[in-house]
């Protein structure tokens, strides 16, 4: 069916032309609109420069605060349905909470109310063609510029110009349909007219994704006279319930939360379309009144319009915002939370693609969601209890008290719980280098998808750990039992201060201790070789075992370095001041890894060197 849908729309409006070729240039007004929404909504997200997102982060901290954002954003943006959609991947990344998230919606509403004022005091009464022509003429110039803020506002400026230019042709087109067509005996009265014109209000806006050009389209036919004044209250009625269908359209690709704010999007668009048709008597009372006290005429049905669409939404607001903990906790009920499933990303989807801060942080909180299951697997490999590690004052103790072997198949443990999502941050850093990003930002990505390939290294080494492990530490054994705990020891103390770094308040954190740690873990990899040859000269060492605990050493350095850049790299502080301090403060990678005095062998070298001492001794 629907591989009929687009031939038989361009059918049908094409045999809509042919009858009356004045439909052409209603057809071209919406037209012309939309496309300057679609300019508008572009050059919002070049010009914006994340501007909006960072203040939606302060201005959810209460519901006063969320539903003033709504109705402040949704009146420059002149877009209810661009709220939405910022809203819902903000809500899926995890950064504003899902009641400040409906209080948005809410505002978003009484915002767009302001549309109506516009077209209704200023459009159909200027003509804003005039103003519309030299907009587009000087947004041109501006949108073939290279920087990016020119090019943005070239594109709001275009928006504009276009928006006014589609307003023109729907009012020119409608006033010259009336002298053919008189659409007026299509009206119904009553409850079924009501009814009736809400359902195509509602398919209308659907149909063009936007109560804006609805509302713009009933506003220029009611001025033309081609609707009655009653027919479209019920369609701006029916438009408010349509323009939920982008918030839905949206939460598609969203997660739980984003379909939680589609939900409450759609149950307070809904309560409002029937409190405003239950009460369409009174309300047309109230507009009368309020059209009279501030000068309306009472045959400017268009102004009215705007008071009218203006009043059943702050009413809508008023009803539900007592109701609105009880919305939250409905939704909460309707839509639970899905159990975690540690093998599938959790913050990575469709809704948080179109704006540059959701892209980071989203990425971010999946890195941490790697690290996270990378840190079980780790420890579990090594035969060790995360909750016991992270819990004890004598990590050293509870490794060598921990002698019981975990049953577990680390290569599926890694195959499920980290490929799974290393691949999903690579394929989304990808799909974000293809959009047009700061450098910054891109930067960022890429960095975030560089740290999850050192904790992915990190487990991988410690597959390697693995089947010793079991041989040499699930009971004593001597001094290679000693070794072993050694390296399970230091393993697990990294990733028990990492664990400590991500409790720290941002502000309290410094990663320069990790430098040192570093340092320290080159200077145990050096001493190792020493160590081993005493224990073979004293005979507490079989060349046997020595050689695989060589092998192991370098396996376990290489993961302790691993954690330590991952964990470098993901909390540097990134407060400009404080970053330049710790760039200088820390120390550059060579001098990380500088062998001592004599010493130039890599690790794989100077492993395969120590095995080769390890087999003459031995002879």
């Amino acid at each position: 069916m629907s591989r009929y849908a687009l031939p038989v729309a361009i059918g049908a409006i094409l045999l809509a032309f042919w009858f009356s070729p004045e439909v052409q240039e209603i057809a071209a007004g919406v037209a012309i609109f939309l496309f300057g929404m679609l300019m508008l909504e572009d050059g919002f997200k070049l010009f914006g420069g994340g501007t909006l997102e960072r203040v939606l982060e302060g201005a959810t901290r209460s519901t006063p605060k969320a539903l003033t954002f709504g109705i402040i954003s949704t009146t420059f943006l002149q877009s209810s349905s661009l709220v939405s959609i910022i809203t819902i991947s903000f809500l899926s990344a995890g950064l504003i909470s899902l009641i400040g998230g409906v209080g948005i919606i809410f505002g978003s509403n009484i915002g767009t109310t302001t549309g109506a004022w516009l077209v209704a005091g200023l459009g159909l009464k200027i003509n804003i063609a005039a103003y519309a022509m030299p907009m587009i003429a000087v947004s041109i110039i501006l949108v073939f510029q290279k920087s990016k803020l020119l090019r943005g506002a070239g594109y709001a400026l275009a928006g504009l110009g276009f928006l006014f230019l589609g307003i023109h042709y729907m009012k020119t087109g409608f006033e010259a349909v009336q002298d053919h067509i008189d659409l007026t005996r299509f009206a119904l009265p009553g409850l079924i007219g009501l009814v009736v014109y809400s359902v195509i209000g509602a398919v209308a806006t659907v149909i063009m994704q936007s109560s804006h050009a609805t509302m713009v389209l009933i506003l220029t036919a009611l001025a033309a006279g081609q609707i009655s004044y009653d027919n479209a209250l019920a369609l701006a009625i029916g438009s408010n319930v349509g323009t939920t269908i982008t918030a839905i359209i949206g939460a598609i690709g969203a997660n739980f939360q984003g379909r939680r704010l589609a939900l409450a999007h759609l149950i307070f668009n809904l309560s409002t379309a029937i409190v405003a048709l239950a009460l369409i008597s009174p309300l047309r009372e109230a507009v009368d009144w309020i059209s009279a006290s501030i000068g309306i005429a009472a045959d400017d049905f268009a102004m009215k319009l705007a008071v009218f669409h203006t009043i059943f939404n702050v009413l809508g607001v008023a009803m539900m915002l007592p109701l609105l903990t009880r919305l939250v906790a409905f939704l909460e009920r309707r839509i639970p939370e899905p159990l975690p499933d540690v093998s599938r990303p959790r913050f990575l989807n469709e809704a948080v693609d179109d704006f540059p801060q959701t892209l980071e942080i989203a990425l971010r909180k999946e890195v941490l969601h790697l690290y996270d299951n990378a840190v079980g697997l780790i420890l579990h490999g090594l035969n060790l209890h995360r909750e016991d590690i992270f819990s004890t004052d004598d990590i050293a103790g509870t490794v060598r008290r921990s002698r019981t072997p975990i049953e577990f198949d680390i290569d599926e443990g890694y195959e499920h719980h980290v490929k799974t999502l290393y691949s999903a941050i690579v394929e989304f850093a990808t799909r974000a280098g293809d959009k047009h990003l700061t450098r910054d930002t891109a930067n960022s990505i890429y960095a975030l998808r560089d740290i999850s390939s050192d904790v992915v290294q990190a487990v991988k080494s410690v597959k390697h750990l693995r089947k010793n492990i079991l041989r040499y530490t699930t009971h004593p054994q001597g001094s290679v039992t000693d070794l072993y705990d050694g390296l399970r020891t230091e393993i697990a103390r990294i990733t028990a201060e990492i664990h400590e770094l991500g409790l720290a308040a941002p502000e309290d954190r410094s990663v320069l201790w990790l430098d040192q740690e570093r340092v320290e873990v080159e200077d145990a990899a050096r001493s190792t070789t020493d160590r081993v040859d005493a224990l073979i000269r004293s005979g507490g060492l079989s060349a046997t075992a020595a050689t695989s605990f060589l092998n192991d050493a370098g396996y376990a350095h290489s993961a302790m370095r691993d954690l330590i850049d991952a964990a470098r790299g993901y909390y540097r502080e990134r407060d400009d001041a404080i970053a330049e301090v710790e760039q200088i403060l820390s120390l550059e990678e060579d001098e990380l890894i500088e062998p001592q005095a004599g010493v130039e062998h890599t690790d794989d070298l100077r492993a395969e060197e120590n095995r080769h001492r390890v087999v003459m001794k031995k002879d």
